[in-house]
Parts: structure tokens; C-alpha cells; sequence
């Protein structure tokens, strides 16, 4: 290190005295930066001082590494640091290290959304049967926690369409719906900004809200058949279905099982004058027939 000659006033009377001491402090340079930064977009670090110096970056699943010449500005491109979190700036100058934090936020615009919608199949007519619920991400993953609105959608073909839209909280929003009237393949569609997410939700008709059959003669049998069957809503009732139809004669009893085809279902049953016969399907009863020849 080297020194200076400093002449120092006389105390006490004693005059002038030489003394040693050391050189000022030089000037080291300085970082000049955003506080916040969007994911992806491209800013810029001002320096001061003179000189080359080493800038590095440290945060979130990156480093960064620039020489840099002092009083110049360090500029980065958009796509240099686009994951967000917590940073921290270091300008390196000889011995001299000055640091800076700052931040990478998610950029504003939604990129992307994570959607997951429940269940995929269930009855219709069931009130806030079905729940969507949307993470919201940028174009570079991040998850977006800044509120915005978000719409969900339900639609079945020949049948209205129910909308909803709710403000999203730390990057999630959820809502529930209610499974329309309609049976079919509805389209559950969430929306944030110009993205757009799409899950397919089959609708199923609901337990028969009636059943009813008829019997006639045929030869040494009964012949049952249902009318058609249709759930509270009016959809048929998928072909498949077991129907039972129950005669009871004489302290015994004939039980038939048969699916339903076509929106009916139909048996033969042997022909017992003063035959009890019933018919059911699920929780669901149907009429009474008293056979008598």
C-alpha cells in the first residue's frame, strides 16, 4: 500500500509534524437494478465506477456469469431469466463485492393451464355433481398468483349451457357445477385470459322416475312387457338395465331378470290364474298385475 505525507497542525506549541497516513478509499463500482423483473422479458443492470468487473446472478434454477466494464449498463435478453423467484446480484471488483436482491415474478398473461375435472361420469340432474378446478401458468411454467377471473363452462348438446366465473387465489381457482338434464358427453371448458382448457364429462341418464308394464296372454304363458322407460329428465333409460319382473302364485315364486332394449324390457312368465305379478328395476317399483284367465 502506498502512503501520503499529511502536515498536521501544531498542538500545544510544539509545530508542524510529519505523519503517515493512508491513501483515500478508492471508488468501487455500484449495481443499479429493478426490484422486480417479469419471467422471460428482457431488463437492464446499471453500473458505476470505471473499470472491469464480474457480474454474477444466483437464484431460482439459474446462474448467471457477465464480465462487465464499469459505468456501462448489462444488458439481458428476453428469456435469460424466465423462471420465477428470489434473486440475488453480485458485482465483483477486485476485493470489492456489492450485492443486490430482486425478484423474477410470473409474466401477467397466462400461458397454460393445468385443469382437473370431477368425475367423468355421473347422472344428470345432480346439483354441484361436477368440480373443475385451474392452476394457472405463464409461457415459462410459472405459476401465476396473481388474481384473475376464470370461467367455466358446461354444455350438452340441445341443452342450455351453464356458466360460471370466479377470481383465482394464489394461482388456483375451483368451482362447482351443476350435470345438466340432457344426457350425452358434456364439455367442461375453464378460460383464463386467451388460454383455454377443455375435459369431456359423460352424462348419464338417472334412475327411472316411473315404471310401468302390461301383460297379455300368450299360449301357456304370460307376456310382460314395460312401457318405455325414462328417467325424472326424460332420457331413456340405457339399454342394459336389469328389470325383474316377480310372479308369485300359490306360496311360490318365478323371478326373471331381463336388460332393457330399446327403452323396455320384456319376459315371459308361466300362466298362474290368480297370479301376483311385479316388476321393479334399482330402488324403483312399478305396477301390480292380478292374473286371472
Amino acid at each position: 500500500m502506498r502512503y501520503r505525507l499529511t502536515f498536521l497542525p501544531a498542538l500545544l506549541g510544539c509545530g508542524a509534524w510529519l505523519a503517515l497516513a493512508p491513501p483515500a478509499t478508492a471508488q468501487t463500482g455500484n449495481l443499479h437494478l429493478p426490484a422486480t423483473v417479469v419471467a422471460g422479458s428482457g431488463f437492464t443492470v446499471q453500473t458505476s465506477g470505471s473499470g472491469p468487473a464480474t457480474l454474477y446472478i444466483t437464484g431460482t434454477g439459474a446462474a448467471v456469469r457477465r464480465q462487465v466494464q464499469l459505468g456501462d449498463p448489462v444488458s439481458f435478453a428476453a428469456g435469460d431469466l424466465d423462471i420465477a423467484g428470489h434473486y440475488v446480484a453480485f458485482l465483483e471488483e477486485g476485493g470489492a463485492t456489492d450485492v443486490k436482491e430482486f425478484d423474477v415474478v410470473p409474466a401477467p398473461r397466462p400461458g397454460s393451464l393445468a385443469f382437473l375435472a370431477k368425475p367423468s361420469r355421473l347422472s344428470v340432474d345432480l346439483h354441484d355433481g361436477i368440480s373443475g378446478a385451474v392452476y394457472i401458468f405463464d409461457a415459462y411454467h410459472n405459476l401465476i398468483t396473481k388474481p384473475m377471473p376464470v370461467s367455466f363452462q358446461l354444455s350438452v348438446p340441445d341443452a342450455a349451457v351453464e356458466s360460471r366465473t370466479v377470481q383465482s387465489h394464489d394461482g388456483a381457482a375451483w368451482t362447482q357445477m351443476n350435470s345438466s338434464s340432457r344426457e350425452g358427453a358434456a364439455r367442461f371448458v375453464a378460460t383464463a385470459g386467451d388460454v383455454s382448457s377443455t375435459r369431456v364429462i359423460e352424462q348419464v341418464p338417472g334412475d327411472p322416475c316411473s315404471l310401468k308394464m302390461s301383460a297379455h296372454p300368450d299360449g301357456q304363458k304370460i307376456a310382460l312387457a314395460t312401457d318405455p322407460i325414462r328417467d325424472c329428465s326424460g332420457n331413456p333409460i340405457p339399454d342394459g338395465t336389469i328389470v325383474t319382473f316377480t310372479e308369485t302364485y300359490d306360496g311360490e315364486q318365478t323371478t326373471v331378470d331381463v336388460p332393457v332394449k330399446k327403452d323396455i324390457a320384456q319376459a315371459d312368465v308361466p300362466a298362474h290364474d290368480g297370479a301376483r305379478i311385479t316388476v321393479a328395476t334399482g330402488v324403483v317399483l312399478g305396477n301390480e298385475i292380478r292374473w286371472a284367465r
